[in-house]
């Protein structure tokens, strides 16, 4: 037999972050206690608003299986002494609650079996709730007390409903005793609301005004923000992230329009999204899907359906204008001056107490993004006026009041202040890329200035011996290493990491900057490459450690031809004779190894040759050599190199290589050390599984 299980926890208005976490932690809780005592959970359904968190387990069983409790005792000649129990055995037969003779053996030691009906589920569900209910504890740092009682949870609770089928589960908790009785919307359907069992919850809760299920919930949302937007002739700006947020505000979604001053449209529209999402959790309204030129509306989504909306709206209307009207204000002083002159001001502003001011990081960046310019034959002039520029907008009142706005700010700033297009646009995307999936800079000055950037707080952090531990970055020296590497590898930019961070590195006047942290520094940018491209999807086929291995082998320091030579290495290995030509290689590795020579071995010398076999593969590497040379790209150097399967294969079933007289072994080793080469042309074949 079984039953429908619903729990709810009826709360005060629980901040929104947690809403989400809660009601997974409720289910994924009780589904464990209730597997851990044998009762398979059925279809589990998560529900959740502000002011309450439930979960309703289908066909759950009513009765535990039968238990069986099985133990092992102390060895049998420990546990009987000529015939009789000893004390070892006689306290494991107490501790089991039977008789010595009673108690069996198996594998040679005392041995107990005993099975018992199983529970009623009922009179499980109490304890496996209140050990739920401290799981929940933990997801919540500050927690509150309420009452005179000792409970604690994110936010007062207000009422427990707790059913298994048609029964109130015995409970107690939170100061709460549990019922059957739930709550509906607050202004709407304050009454209380008695349930004759699980299956009547959602319809229930529909009817007084209270949407639970969070999911359907925040499609609904969507769109009704969507069908708001279009109705006023615009496509709204619907972010993930406050889509979930406002999903975790509202019981009862009722879409309101408002409307922004004209006088606030000539704020950039990164200030009025940054206004209206993050500080009021309203939707911004735009022309088209490109989101680049913004509406004067705003979409709210209330939790009351308003009998008088105009007030809802003047309210909501009334919020905004000020601080719209402060941001206005900001961008007028700004802009008062022209943003060269901020410049200034960053020598009061410090970077880091051992590198020096903000102002002393943009010279650096300067300096850098010259050196790199030349080395690409870019005019240095852009690159150089975008780096000089980069930072002055930290001491703008904008970015002070709006600290995300950080680079664009300074972007519009310079395009009103007459800087050219590629100026501005590479100030508005030098901090770019933020994080994995966001875009490079667009232009070759911001990309500059960018890798650059992210070089100089590398190095320099490293120098002054703060790099990151295994679990603290304090200052994202892993996002900056794998910024710079990107930059590198989606703009294909033929840029040398040692000669980069050499270069970085001189420009810093503190810390440790000789070759031990150079080497340090690669090998942590090294590691950051590993990671990123490791598991890389090209062609169907993922990028596996022994692929990246065979490259890095190599010693490659420019990124670009890493990635080159590790796609080439990626479809290779998709050739019949991959794995043939790298198990060959794996062992004249070894021979060679065995015989301590490297590649730096003797000429070859045909004259010395004994075998037909011995001709063949020479000439067949010669060959190889001419025609990788004027090869094409790396893969083709590899599918060129298929052909010494058989060869090779002939060479070794033909030819000893350690033949006794030390000329004709010399010339062999020899031999397959140019093989060896020839295999390390592109990457380290012998690190491909094979």
């Amino acid at each position: 037999m079984t039953r429908d299980l619903l729990l709810e926890i009826g709360t005060e208005d629980l901040p929104a972050r947690y809403v989400a976490p809660l009601s997974e932690a409720l289910a994924e809780g009780l589904c464990n206690g209730l597997r851990k005592r044998g009762v398979e959970p059925g279809a589990v359904q998560q529900f959740s608003t502000p002011r309450r968190i439930a979960v309703l387990i289908e066909s759950v069983n009513a009765q535990q299986p039968e238990q069986t409790l099985e133990r092992t005792g102390p060895a049998l000649k420990a546990a009987m002494k000529d015939g009789q129990p000893t004390p070892a055995g006689l306290g494991f037969a107490r501790s089991c609650g039977v008789d010595f003779a009673v108690l069996g053996e198996k594998d040679g030691k005392l041995h107990f079996v005993q099975t018992s009906p199983g529970r009623q589920t009922v009179e499980l569900l109490p304890e496996i709730l209140i050990e739920t209910f401290q799981q929940m504890d933990t997801l919540v740092p500050k927690r509150m007390r309420w009452g005179a009682g000792d409970a604690t949870f994110v936010r007062p609770v207000q009422w427990l409903t707790c059913l298994f089928g048609a029964d109130v589960v015995p409970l107690e908790a939170f100061g709460q005793s549990a019922g059957r009785v739930t709550y509906g919307h607050r202004f709407h359907a304050p009454a209380a609301i008695e349930l004759a069992s699980p299956a009547n919850y959602t319809a229930s809760l529909k009817q007084a005004k209270v949407w639970a299920d969070a999911g359907s919930r925040r499609d609904a949302i969507r769109e009704l923000v969507q069908t708001e937007a279009a109705r006023i002739g615009g496509v709204a700006r619907i972010n993930a992230d406050l889509l979930d947020e406002v999903t975790a505000l509202v019981e009862w979604p009722a879409p309101i329009t408002g409307r922004m001053e004209d006088r606030f449209m000539q704020l950039p529209p990164e200030v009025i999204v940054s206004t209206v999402e993050t500080n009021q959790r309203y939707f911004t309204v735009f022309t088209d899907n490109s989101y680049r030129q913004l509406l004067p509306w705003f979409i709210t989504i209330a939790n009351i359906e308003s009998n008088d909306p105009s007030q809802v709206i003047a309210g909501n209307e009334r919020v905004v204008r000020p601080r719209l009207s402060d941001a206005l204000f900001f961008w007028e002083q700004d802009l008062k001056q022209p943003l060269e002159a901020y410049g200034v001001r960053l020598q009061t502003v410090t970077f880091q107490k051992d590198l020096g001011s903000i102002a002393d990081k943009v010279g650096r960046i300067r300096k850098l993004a010259a050196h790199l310019a030349s080395g690409l034959n870019v005019s240095p002039d852009l690159a150089e006026r975008a780096a000089a520029l980069c930072k002055c907008d930290l001491v703008t009142r904008m970015v002070f009041e709006f600290p995300e706005l950080q680079g664009l700010m300074g972007g519009y700033y310079a395009s009103q202040c007459g800087e050219p297009d590629a100026v501005a646009t590479a100030i508005r995307e030098h901090y770019l890329p933020t994080q994995h999936g966001t875009p490079i800079p667009s232009t070759i000055e911001g990309r500059l200035v960018a890798l650059c950037d992210k070089l100089d707080t590398l190095t320099g952090i490293f120098a002054i011996g703060q790099k990151p531990s295994a679990s603290k970055d304090p200052y994202a020296l892993r996002r900056a290493a794998l910024g710079a590497l990107r930059i590198c590898l989606e703009a294909e930019l033929p840029l040398d990491l040692r000669d980069l961070l050499q270069t970085a590195l001189e420009q810093h006047t503190a810390g440790v900057r000789d070759d031990s942290m150079l080497r340090e520094l690669l090998d942590f940018v090294g590691e950051r490459l590993r990671a990123y491209l490791v598991g890389q999807t090209f062609d169907g086929g993922a990028i596996s450690a022994e692929m990246f291995e065979s490259v890095a082998a190599m010693q490659i320091t420019q990124p670009l031809d890493f990635l080159r030579r590790l796609r080439a290495v990626h479809a290779f290995t998709r050739e019949a004779a991959a794995g043939n030509l790298a198990a060959a290689n794996k062992r004249i590795r070894n021979i060679l190894r065995a015989a301590e020579l490297d590649t730096a071995t003797p000429a070859v010398d045909p004259a010395r040759f004994e075998h037909d076999e011995e001709r063949t593969l020479f000439a067949e590497l010669g060959r190889l050599e001419t025609l990788n040379a004027a090869a094409a790209d790396y893969h083709t150097q590899l599918v060129n190199l298929s052909s010494l399967r058989e060869p090779v294969d002939a060479f070794f079933e033909a030819v000893m290589v350690n033949a006794d007289d030390p000329a004709v072994r010399g010339n062999r080793l020899a031999l397959l050390a140019q093989l060896d080469r020839l295999c390390r042309s592109v990457a380290d074949l012998s690190c491909l599984p094979g």
